[in-house]
């Protein structure tokens, strides 16, 4: 059975980009969308390079024509981008389940939980792509630094999010296929605590002198 193709927008990123080789590895078509098409097909071409033979591939496209040409489209840019990027993606993401790796960060005290106005920046993606486009938030947790490693195995959970019973069931898949454990964490609006979760990483990291801190949720059988 063919899988979904997923438009990962911003997949030039460190994350983005980890996600995609995973997800092409698994068999999922991807394709990586930046504003400038010929920066999406070169990081296409060097993700590629980075595959097991029997993978799907992964193309480039504006971050336009990537949305409209995945069945699923994933978030992945700074928050100060979200706006103007999320604008370019609205039209190609109607009917669809849209992802979102956002995290409102808010310089320069990164490791200060800070929060949007709408709450989280899910939220307020979510008013802005409108009823049409489920938005579920995923993957806020994790360190990006060893997603292009396709040996490692996590150790962290992936908390998920989001309103729509299918669309969170549509990450799931992704999750797992990324090699993760995703732990429901329940509807959008809990997404201000996930998201704020990632501020709070980078001060354990910060502390402790390292870079992959995660989150791992006790008490559930695995």
């Amino acid at each position: 059975m063919q899988k979904p193709t997923i438009a990962v927008i911003g997949g030039t990123g460190a994350e983005g980009s980890g996600l995609a080789v995973r997800w092409a590895k698994e068999g999922y078509p991807v394709i990586i969308g930046s504003r400038s098409a010929e920066k999406a097909v070169a990081a296409a071409l060097e993700l590629s390079d980075l595959l097991p033979s029997g993978s799907a591939p992964i193309t480039g496209q504006t971050n336009a024509g990537a949305a409209a040409a995945g069945a699923i489209v994933v978030l992945s840019v700074p928050y100060a981008a979200q706006t103007d990027t999320a604008a370019q993606v609205v039209k190609g993401s109607q009917g669809k389940t849209l992802i979102s790796v956002v995290v409102p960060l808010k310089p320069p005290k990164v490791a200060t939980v800070w929060h949007p106005e709408a709450g989280s920046a899910a939220e307020e993606l979510q008013t802005q792509m409108g009823d049409q486009v489920a938005v579920v938030a995923a993957f806020q947790n994790i360190s990006a630094g060893h997603l292009r490693d396709l040996a490692w195995e996590a150790d962290c959970d992936v908390l998920y999010t989001g309103d729509s019973k299918e669309a969170k069931a549509a990450a799931l898949a992704l999750i797992h296929a990324a090699g993760f454990v995703g732990i429901d964490a329940g509807p959008l609006a809990n997404s201000a605590v996930v998201e704020g979760l990632t501020a709070v990483l980078i001060g354990i990291n910060v502390r402790n002198k390292v870079q992959g801190s995660g989150i791992r949720i006790t008490g559930i059988a695995r």
